[in-house]
């Protein structure tokens, strides 16, 4: 019993850090200006990946029979990773956006790196978590590159 509780709440912490996500590169789309096309699309990728990684969560703790957390308020051993963005945008240039955002990712990546030292996951899910855990990583050397060229 224990083990497929383990095994729910870690993919159920995965699916709450990828709602975070969505929430948080929304509120900056909302900040960002005009001539701000560029994030605006790469912000809405992010959106969409976060969106792809809670379905496919989703449906591995779906097939579990057992529920699916909703919303973005973490608790345990992971927590919520982005902060207040409404507040910290308030007059934010694209620096402190892009910093803002790059601190997501790292939270979003140490979440992904705890989930992998539950040895509650089953092959096929620890594939899927070390998959989303890259295309993250990939997500957040961009961000973290662009955030350093200006």
């Amino acid at each position: 019993m224990d083990y497929l509780k383990n095994q729910i709440e870690t993919l159920n912490d995965l699916v709450l850090i990828n709602n975070d996500r969505v929430e948080g590169y929304q509120k900056a789309m909302e900040e960002l200006k005009a001539v701000d096309a560029d994030l605006r699309i790469l912000f809405q990728e992010r959106v969409n990946q976060s969106r792809s990684f809670h379905a496919e969560l989703a449906a591995v703790i779906a097939n579990t029979g057992e529920d699916i957390k909703e919303g973005t308020k973490v608790s345990g051993k992971i927590y919520r990773a982005w902060m207040d963005v409404k507040a910290f945008f308030s007059g934010a240039d694209r620096k402190a956006i892009l910093d803002n955002c790059e601190d997501g990712e790292d939270a979003a990546l140490r979440a992904y790196e705890e989930a992998l030292k539950c040895e509650s996951l089953t092959p096929e899910q620890r594939t899927i978590v070390i998959r989303q855990q890259a295309e993250i990583k990939v997500s957040h050397d961009m961000i973290k590159a662009m955030r350093d060229s200006l």
